[in-house]
């Protein structure tokens, strides 16, 4: 079986009460929540002005990331489909509130009121089927409205994903873009097999210098500019250009425009008032090819 945990289990079944005790009390996953939430917030880049704002944490599980945002000055509101991973959370007396339900069906929060998002290793969950009703495709639309209606505008949404392959990715990240936010990928250690991670980095609203895409990390802590990625098409941030979308292909009748369309569109301009030539024996006859 599948050590990805989304590919075992719906998320409300495999983080039962064993599973959760078991994630909350595991240091190293602490350590790897702790430094994938900093990261996150650093991605958001509020202002630093002392002023505490309001987050929300999607996916917040028994309350890890919500401990840094905390720590970081800042209300939080986190949201579970896991009923054992909130109650754990409510145990170790959480700073936040706590939501339970479903992120594929919408956030059900007021317009505008959440000042920017994070999210830890839980956007990947939409792209599975757990129940026969579950269409990934509707539920990423229905979860990224849902976001970007709640966000503030100008705020921005960090969402830190274990994608399956490449196309996990960009059907994620073009549901995204579809729901109006304006952002791309951010990679950190490109290069490294373990240590690379991914962030969906979105704006709300339109594209603007506040919503460019930041650079990813490099070994060392050095910044990675997109030239040293340009050798490899999975390691490249996705820039704010490819936020629009494919335009749909035209539907092509291989018979052609026949004498009964062109006799059609003939009728429509002269009930317009255009001049139209007199409809003739040769008309929408094809004609010959040239050398």
């Amino acid at each position: 079986m599948s050590s990805r945990p989304e590919l075992q289990a719906p998320p409300e079944i495999f983080y039962d009460d064993v599973e959760a005790r078991k994630y909350t009390s595991s240091s190293r996953i602490a350590e790897i929540q702790t430094k994938l939430s900093e990261r996150a917030l650093e991605l958001l880049a509020l202002p630093d002005d002392g002023v505490p704002r309001l987050l929300l944490d999607i996916g917040c599980g028994s309350g890890l990331s919500g401990e840094t945002i905390t720590e970081n000055g800042h209300q939080w509101i986190g949201l579970d489909i896991s009923e054992s991973m909130l109650n754990v959370a409510l145990q170790n007396e959480v700073e936040g509130d706590l939501l339970l339900g479903d992120m594929g069906q919408g956030l059900g929060l007021r317009p505008g009121v959440i000042d920017g998002a994070i999210s830890i290793s839980a956007v990947q969950w939409l792209c599975n089927a757990d129940k026969s009703s579950h269409e990934p495709r509707l539920r990423l639309k229905a979860f990224f409205g849902s976001l970007y209606r709640c966000l503030a505008r100008g705020a921005r949404a960090v969402l830190q994903v274990y994608h399956e392959n490449l196309a996990q990715r960009e059907l994620i990240l073009s549901y995204a873009m579809r729901s109006g936010f304006a952002g791309g990928v951010v990679v950190d250690y490109p290069h490294s097999t373990k240590k690379r991670k991914e962030y969906l980095v979105l704006t709300c609203g339109p594209p603007s210098v506040s919503s460019a895409v930041p650079s990813g990390k490099g070994e060392d802590g050095e910044i990675c500019s997109d030239d040293e990625s340009s050798g490899d098409e999975e390691n490249q941030t996705v820039c704010i250009s490819d936020r629009h979308r494919p335009r749909k292909k035209q539907k092509v009748n291989k018979k052609g425009k026949g004498r009964e369309w062109v006799l059609r569109k003939k009728d429509q301009m002269r009930r317009k008032g255009n001049v139209v030539p007199p409809d003739t024996k040769y008309t929408a006859r094809k004609r010959k090819a040239h050398f």
